[in-house]
């Protein structure tokens, strides 16, 4: 976690230069990155994967997500955005590679610039999978909206409203895994 650090930063720092925040500060650094957690993945061998799922099809609900997978065992599907529902695209797991995905948070902090990504895990029918994501997340006491940078630049409008990190998390967790929809709860 201590060593995510720096890449955290410097990603962070080129996305939001891209939202026209020259600063990340100490007012937009918690709100970006003020918890984080990681999650150890263990996928055993499945004898049947054609019938079972190994993580339904959802978003995450973080800033970013920082994925390391065995770089040896795939299984990791993620939906390109305006595709029907069946179309799947495998992301190949590259030796010494992390897999960076944007969340909700960032999508809703960005007013839809940056998109979350749909994604899924499939079992597998031969191999064991583990996979280590690290989620980079605003604190549960923090509200999240379009960064006023972000609208001020563009003089649009909000897509999303002001909304307390952890409803979001807890109207994420109240569901099933069902794609992107946990992101219309912020929508206005």
């Amino acid at each position: 976690m201590k060593r995510t650090d720096i890449l955290i930063k410097r990603l962070l720092d080129i996305l939001m230069k891209r939202l026209n925040v020259t600063e990340i500060n100490t007012t937009k650094e918690p709100l970006l990155m003020g918890s984080r957690r990681i999650n150890l993945n263990y996928f055993p061998v499945c004898p049947n994967p054609e019938l079972t799922v190994g993580v339904g099809r959802h978003s995450d609900v973080s800033t970013l997500t920082i994925l390391l997978q065995e770089y040896y065992i795939g299984g990791l599907y993620v939906r390109p955005e305006f595709t029907d529902e069946d179309t799947w695209v495998h992301v190949p797991p590259l030796e010494g590679s992390l897999v960076i995905n944007v969340g909700d948070a960032l999508q809703i902090m960005s007013n839809g610039k940056y998109k979350s990504v749909e994604h899924r895990v499939a079992a597998n029918g031969s191999k064991t999978r583990i996979s280590v994501p690290i989620f980079v997340n605003p604190r549960p006491s923090d509200v999240i909206g379009p960064l006023h940078e972000v609208l001020e630049s563009s003089g649009e409008k909000p897509l999303y409203k002001q909304v307390l990190y952890s409803d979001y998390v807890k109207h994420f967790f109240r569901k099933a895994h069902d794609g992107k929809s946990t992101v219309d709860f912020a929508k206005i």
